[in-house]
């Protein structure tokens, strides 16, 4: 507080002209005082009118005052400099790049604390005083600091600009009316004013509605976007739950099955075993008795081997064995056969339902969906990069640009065997999968080309319609050439009118079931529209007829 204090009289004992404390201190008629050498500068550029002014309050002399020193405000300087603060003010005082100088200042100029609109001109807090104190002063306008007084003169007239041509739709001054804005609806500028400022404030009304508007429609999706989290999280639960019951039942079976597969083996080795000691023992016996035998036949005595040979032949009861061998050799192979047979109707069940799932799923909406885009520029807000994957290329394509470009060419490239890949159609699917909203181009030349989306599942190996694009209910192709187009689907060819161009661009909704073809020249032309559900991720794909040698598609690179 006390340095406040200081600074105030520092500024009080400053001259108004070079911003200094003042050096040999005069008091013109007026009461203002300056430094003599800054009064006298002043005054020497007034000498040819005659008619000497005071800088701050415009006061006029006649004839020019004598100056004289005034010993108490060099007394009172004095003290102040041996405060030590007989520096010069501090540089906040002072205008910067970003500041509106004073238009009085000489020298260094100070920041100006208002803008005068019926001068023009800017004034710091010393220089501004006058306006406050002169009662023909206390009239003007006073704003806050504007570098923008020079746009309210007039540019013909030099002349304040205080009236508004509505014809015109332009401030003039008082002497435009008489001149080129002769005969058109002029007005003050204040009574222009208080018109647009009536609509100014009907406007922020309906923007003020408009906020509040928004910021209950802000709140609602708010509430929806939390009611979807609650409403997902609790299905992921429940669903998560339902498949480990599933899963559950199926370890279960899998564990009756194994349990009872054990059980059988158990008892039929069992069974086997017994009947296979029987057997052993029987072949014991029967090796006994033919050494026996085979000993008695060697007996010399006739009438001593008659004698024993009846009870010497007879031959214990034989084991049953009949059952052996009167069954193929399958004993389990067929519960592996009645459980594969199962996982084929369950992976059948699962597809089937997983289909109605997966559309379940995608019908749900919060929001109505968005209109697709009427521009280039609105599309490329989806541009998404694509690239072939060359294990789908066929061998008479040739990839190129980092992938993103293929050739049709006379002779098979060497590429390695792959499941993936399309043996009987000059095709490629991209190694990205697409959901959601995409947006791709492909530019083409040499006619036959195919711009396609297709299921994963296509079949690949073989020249069938199940492989080729367009031709099955896998896929859908933009057919291209100097011709014209055609659209293809599940092997129906539908005519397309529409401007030739070599470049085609694709947009997919993916959860709306929006496909879509343009012609991409100077401006966007919609050739055809498929709408649709899609149950998969979809892939892009290019096709290339084999009489189309050197033909090209490539996808392009979008910013």
């Amino acid at each position: 507080m006390e340095q406040k204090g200081v600074q105030l009289d520092r500024d009080t004992f400053s001259c108004s002209i070079c911003l200094d404390l003042l050096k040999d201190p005069v008091t013109i008629p007026c009461g203002h005082s300056y430094c003599m050498n800054c009064i006298k500068s002043f005054w020497d550029g007034e000498d040819q009118r005659k008619i000497y002014s005071c800088p701050q309050c415009r006061q006029t002399f006649t004839p020019r005052p004598v100056l004289v020193k005034n010993t108490m405000l060099a007394d009172l300087v004095e003290q102040l400099k041996k405060t030590g603060l007989q520096a010069a003010p501090a540089d906040h005082c002072y205008a910067g790049p970003e500041d509106v100088a004073c238009d009085v200042c000489t020298g260094r100029k100070r920041k100006a604390l208002k803008s005068c609109l019926t001068c023009p001109a800017s004034y710091c807090k010393n220089h501004l005083q006058p306006h406050y104190d002169a009662p023909p002063l206390k009239k003007h306008k006073l704003v806050d600091p504007s570098e923008k007084l020079q746009e309210n003169i007039c540019p013909r007239h030099d002349e304040v600009m205080k009236m508004f041509c509505r014809t015109d739709q332009q401030s003039i001054c008082y002497l435009c009316p008489a001149e080129e804005h002769k005969g058109h609806d002029t007005v003050s500028a204040a009574a222009e004013r208080t018109e647009r400022q009536r609509e100014l404030e009907v406007s922020r009304q309906n923007i003020q509605q408009r906020i509040q508007d928004r910021e209950k429609d802000v709140k609602l999706l708010q509430q929806e976007v939390e009611a979807v989290n609650r409403s997902a999280d609790k299905a992921v639960d429940d669903s998560e739950k339902i498949f480990t019951e599933l899963i559950r039942l199926i370890q279960k079976r899998s564990s009756d099955v194994k349990q009872q597969i054990r059980s059988q083996q158990e008892t039929e080795v069992s069974r086997v075993k017994e009947l296979q000691e029987k057997l052993e023992q029987e072949i014991t016996e029967l090796k006994r008795k033919d050494a026996e035998l085979k000993q008695f036949s060697h007996t010399e005595d006739h009438n001593q081997f008659l004698h024993n040979y009846p009870s010497l032949s007879q031959l214990s009861a034989s084991t049953d064995s009949s059952s052996i061998n009167i069954r193929p050799l399958r004993y389990f192979e067929d519960v592996t056969a009645a459980v594969s047979e199962l996982r084929d109707q369950l992976q059948d069940i699962l597809m089937e339902k997983w289909t109605n799932i997966s559309l379940t799923v995608t019908e749900v909406k919060v929001l109505p969906p968005q209109p697709e885009s009427k521009t280039r520029t609105g599309f490329l807000k989806y541009s998404c990069k694509i690239t072939l994957d060359p294990n789908t290329a066929n061998t008479y394509l040739l990839l190129s640009e980092g992938n993103r470009k293929a050739e049709g060419m006379r002779k098979q490239q060497s590429y390695s065997s792959h499941p993936d890949r399309f043996t009987g159609w000059c095709q490629a699917l991209s190694r990205e999968s697409l959901t959601g909203r995409c947006y791709w181009e492909v530019e083409w030349r040499g006619g036959g080309v195919r711009v396609a989306v297709a299921y994963k599942d296509i079949r690949r190996a073989g020249s069938s319609d199940e492989c080729g694009f367009g031709f099955n209910n896998k896929s859908c192709a933009l057919y291209c050439d100097t011709n014209g187009y055609k659209f293809l689907f599940n092997n129906i060819k539908t005519p397309v009118s529409g401007p030739q161009s070599y470049r085609v661009g694709v947009y997919l909704d993916h959860s709306e079931g929006t496909l879509s073809f343009y012609s991409v020249s100077e401006t966007m032309t919609l050739l055809h529209r498929v709408q649709t559900t899609f149950t998969q991720p979809l892939y892009a794909g290019i096709c290339l007829c084999y009489y189309s040698y050197g033909a090209t598609a490539e996808f392009c690179k979008l910013k």
